[in-house]
């Protein structure tokens, strides 16, 4: 989980917002079963992407998230907001991966099935 990534949204089909500045990416079997566990929070700028992923559980975790489905192409397939400690969610057949974000972020930004976001370097 070196490189940091960022995650965009397209808006009305013409431009992209940057919502995410620090995103991590999760992709070794190690980084994808540990996720957010040991970390006391997650930063309101910073989010993990864990790949592949279509269920996640927050059991022995500190704090509560959101998290978001996407398919391969980073369409969102499925929304959870608020997931508190020891909560299982998935699957959610059509995902390939999961973005775990702070709290409040999927209310804050409006994130919804069929949303299409964009993981730029």
């Amino acid at each position: 989980m070196a490189k940091l990534y960022k995650i965009t949204k397209t808006l009305n089909n013409e431009k992209a917002e940057l919502l995410i500045e620090n995103l991590e990416i999760a992709e070794s079997y190690f980084d994808r079963a540990k996720g957010l566990l040991g970390r006391k929070n997650l930063s309101s700028h910073g989010a993990l992407l864990i790949k592949p992923c279509n269920n996640i559980h927050t059991f022995f975790m500190k704090f509560t998230i959101d998290c978001v489905f996407v398919n391969k192409t980073y369409k969102v397939e499925k929304v959870f907001s608020r997931v508190g400690p020891f909560r299982i969610k998935g699957p959610v057949w059509k995902a390939n991966s999961v973005i775990e974000f702070s709290e409040g972020f999927v209310e804050k930004w409006n994130i919804k099935a069929g949303d299409q976001l964009h993981v730029v370097s």
